[in-house]
């Protein structure tokens, strides 16, 4: 073994993503030689990702990078990668609420964070957003308790709950939560279609469009992009156009796979799921459909879900358009998605001058450590 470098790492489940949490400190500081390090330890690029950990799928091909926090009221920094599968490329340009929800138990693990019991409030700087969260960790005779009763769609069986708070949320990249400070706005397609689409930045910027006008139901799941590629390309033309509109690229062909992301939504109504079981039109407050990278998410991302919850509030959306009137009420937004339901809640106010300030952005996931050890990196890449 002597021609590798041994790094500690702890592989996690958070909410319905998985990848490997490692402090920055056990990393190279040079950013490009890190990233190549990291490309190592998934086996990237490769499809299969056959000679690292990655799984072949995006939500368990990323990376939770954590160092002790300087700032105030704050315990741990933690920025997370996108690891590319057949690019060598590890994106960070956005966040992982999945991610984020096993930063505060492997904090607490690593010691990073003083104990208190039944629960230890971790304080987490997302250096990707510059957003700060708080997580909420029960503990018991000094650890991380990890089983319990809580069940999350998408994630076999439950786990113990972990409440996330995404404080100050709004203008998570772009500064606004309206970025062009319209809650409509129309783009044509590249088949010369003109849709009406809303973008909003919340956790993470997003544009959405209601499935109705592209042609699609709301109940597509990711099998169907199989037999109708034209979804996701549809979905892409969507992203890229609203990148340039939100100012997070000066042209569609240099967007960030990350971010923004996209969805199309539409009211609620009967559903099959990715396993065949049935969510009632009742059960949740609308559906949305949205990508991981270049396919249809399995499930729903954290933070794509809190800028859903935020866009169903706003008064004039497309997303407003369809959700159940209870939620734009409440703020408690139950998002049928294609393994079940995500709950986010969200504390929207509006302000003079038809402005809106986000108060406040929750959800609960669960988080479980899967194995403990060092990766092995070859040498050579360390002195590159």
């Amino acid at each position: 073994m002597s021609e590798y470098v041994k790094i500690p790492a702890v592989l996690m489940r958070g909410g319905t993503s998985k990848g490997v949490y490692i402090m920055m400190s056990d990393l190279p500081e040079d950013p490009a030689l890190r990233d190549q390090v990291i490309l190592s330890i998934y086996g990237s690029p490769d499809i299969r990702q056959i000679n690292g950990i990655g799984g072949a799928d995006p939500l368990t091909s990323k990376v939770a990078l954590i160092a002790p926090s300087t700032r105030d009221y704050v315990d741990v920094d933690y920025t997370f990668g996108y690891v590319g599968i057949k690019d060598a490329i590890v994106d960070y340009d956005g966040n992982c609420g999945n991610m984020s929800s096993g930063v505060g138990p492997f904090a607490i693990a690593k010691g990073l964070v003083p104990i208190e019991e039944p629960i230890t409030r971790v304080r987490i700087y997302n250096t990707n957003t510059n957003k700060v969260i708080e997580v909420s960790v029960p503990v018991k005779d000094g650890e991380v308790v990890t089983e319990g009763d809580y069940a999350i769609a998408g994630v076999p069986g439950t786990g113990a709950k972990l409440s996330l708070n995404f404080l100050n949320s709004a203008g998570s990249k772009t500064g606004k939560l309206l970025p062009t400070g319209n809650v409509v706005d129309t783009i044509t397609l590249k088949n010369g279609k003109e849709v009406r689409v809303s973008l909003v930045d919340a956790a993470n910027p997003s544009v959405f469009v209601k499935a109705d006008d592209v042609g699609l139901t709301g109940k597509e799941l990711p099998a169907d992009t199989e037999t109708n590629p034209d979804i996701l390309d549809m979905m892409e033309d969507i992203r890229t156009t609203a990148a340039v509109m939100m100012g997070l690229a000066k042209t569609k062909e240099t967007t960030s796979s990350a971010v923004p992301k996209v969805a199309f939504v539409a009211a609620s109504q009967d559903y099959f799921t990715t396993t065949a079981s049935t969510v009632k039109a009742e059960e949740c407050d609308l559906l949305a459909r949205t990508k991981a990278m270049a396919v249809m998410h399995k499930t729903y991302a954290v933070t794509g879900g809190i800028c859903l919850a935020t866009a169903a509030c706003i008064e004039g959306t497309v997303v407003y358009e369809v959700v159940r009137a209870q939620a734009k009420e409440t703020g408690e937004v139950r998002i049928g998605h294609p393994s079940g339901i995500l709950e986010v809640f969200v504390n929207i106010k509006k302000l003079p001058d038809n402005k809106w300030a986000l108060l406040q952005a929750g959800v609960c996931r669960t988080a479980k450590p899967i194995m403990e050890g060092v990766v092995y990196v070859p040498k050579k890449l360390m002195r590159e």
